[in-house]
């Protein structure tokens, strides 16, 4: 009778899935919002604290029998982020996030250290990128002085999570390869990386040990107890969101896709072994599995479509079939590049949003809405464009994240891929990944041998109603309207393809 959590640290909430495996079911979902703090210079932060409030809101709504039943957990985490710590395990500053933009100059100060992007991608399969954590600290080290000084301890959010939740830290290999300084062919951390960020210290005693994705510790008496659960809780290894949401679509073996349409756009596959691309066209990241993920991201999702939907001020969930009611594939010839926060995939961190095309008679707001949804979509098939061109190949794919719960999304992804569409019937695939990584950890740690895909394959189904086959028509209207968006992008790297000078 035992229940297994997946806590999701996102962007914009912190998310709460309580499962029962004898019963195959989902028992109890819990949401709570976190801000954002959000600067002109793309800065985009959060206060750790912020995480664990919403975290005891989201517990505090399950039933006392439940949380009786409890015997894992597994915390999924935004990736990228960097949350400083004191000696005493204090944090000293706000969390800067995967979305924050205002590190670019130092990602370039970085790389230019060790002799340039594939001198990096050599010795770690990864450029550092914007939002990456490595660039966060060179950051503080010129913006916080005070706080790098009292820096003993870096942590990425479901790290610190987990330390809050145990008193214990350490970090994965999936999330840990987001930080740009582990070399994801290894499986260790990058000397040479770590020096080019700070060549005065060594950043390799400030990083927890790295553990394996079964993993799993016991939970803090003190925690257990204000949370209401029993003192035998363990805690899994966890990951980044990613990579718990490759877990919980399934994909834990070569040959599925998943897309993620969240805050920001995921896509992502698994591999048994690194993949990495010289041109720097992906994530070569690992996964929480014990694999590879290589992934596809971009910076700029649903936070596209909220942005258009605010702008002409209705509600995206409730009221988007009467928005989009009337309008076509193509938007009415308007295009929207969708960089708000700046953008990873193309590497543009500086770059942003612009709605092209504009008439008098095409500025609507369902067609202005239409084009948030597709520039978002657009973004997500030019990256996906890159793993084609290295030859992978897949038959399906398998979408999650909050824009999967859009019947018209869901359909734009089968017609702009040219894909069927599938939907796992758990819509909160990061934090149900984390229920299943718990329940493999727990597995483990009771001498069960199974491995993470027996348990994805027993528990991992997918809603036929939700499914979306690719239509012909819309397929060659995409196809068009596509082309047109690369026209766009390609101006679009004129204008912000350099990075400015450090601050």
């Amino acid at each position: 009778m035992s229940l297994f959590v997946g806590l999701d640290v996102g962007t914009q909430s912190v998310k709460l899935v309580a499962y029962d495996p004898e019963a195959r079911k989902v028992v109890a979902v819990h949401g709570q919002p976190v801000e954002l703090i959000a600067g002109d210079d793309g800065s985009r932060e959060q206060h750790a604290h912020w995480w664990l409030d919403a975290i005891r809101a989201c517990f505090a709504r399950l039933e006392p029998a439940q949380r009786a039943r409890v015997a894992a957990i597994g915390v999924s985490g935004q990736q990228h982020g960097f949350v400083p710590l004191d000696a005493a395990g204090e944090v000293l500053a706000p969390a800067k996030l995967w979305c924050d933009t205002s590190t670019s100059a130092q990602c370039g100060e970085i790389m230019a250290a060790v002799g340039g992007a594939d001198r990096c991608i050599a010795l770690a399969g990864n450029p550092i990128l914007a939002g990456y954590t490595a660039s966060k600290l060179p950051w503080t080290r010129r913006h916080r002085p005070e706080v790098y000084a009292r820096l003993a301890a870096i942590l990425l959010p479901h790290d610190y999570v987990d330390f809050w939740l145990t008193g214990e830290r350490w970090m994965e290999y999936g999330d840990a390869s987001g930080t740009g300084w582990l070399d994801v062919r290894t499986r260790r951390w990058s000397p040479e990386l770590l020096a080019a960020t700070d060549p005065d210290r060594d950043l390799g005693e400030l990083l927890p040990p790295l553990v394996e994705a079964d993993a799993s510790f016991r939970i803090a008496p003190a925690v257990a107890d204000e949370l209401g659960l029993p003192r035998d809780v363990l805690v899994a290894a966890g990951g980044g969101d990613n990579m718990m949401a490759a877990i919980g679509t399934g994909n834990v073996a070569p040959g599925v896709l998943s897309m993620s349409l969240g805050t920001s756009g995921t896509l992502f596959a698994h591999a048994e072994r690194p993949v990495v691309d010289a041109q720097g066209g992906w994530a070569a990241f690992c996964s929480s599995t014990g694999g590879w993920l290589p992934l596809i991201c971009t910076m700029n999702c649903t936070v596209a479509t909220e942005s258009m939907a605010r702008l002409f001020g209705f509600s995206s969930r409730e009221s988007e079939a009467e928005v989009l009611a009337g309008t076509v594939p193509g938007a009415g010839g308007l295009t929207l590049l969708p960089f708000f926060n700046g953008e990873r995939t193309p590497d543009l961190p500086t770059a942003r949003g612009g709605l092209f095309g504009m008439t008098l008679n095409n500025l609507t707001r369902g067609n202005a809405y239409r084009a948030a949804m597709e520039g978002a979509t657009y973004s997500l098939r030019n990256g996906y464009d890159a793993l084609q061109a290295a030859g992978l190949r897949f038959d399906a794919i398998r979408l999650t994240g909050g824009g999967s719960q859009s019947a018209a999304w869901r359909q734009m992804v089968a017609d702009v891929f040219d894909l069927p569409v599938e939907v796992p019937e758990q819509a909160e695939g990061a934090a149900f990944g984390g229920a299943l990584q718990a329940m493999w950890a727990h597995a483990r740690a009771h001498g069960d041998a199974r491995d993470i895909a027996a348990i994805t394959a027993e528990h991992v189904a997918v809603a036929p109603a939700l499914s979306a086959q690719p239509d012909p028509g819309a397929v060659a209207a995409y196809r068009t309207h596509y082309r047109d968006f690369l026209r766009y992008l390609d101006a679009a790297r004129l204008l912000y393809g350099a990075a400015p000078p450090a601050p």
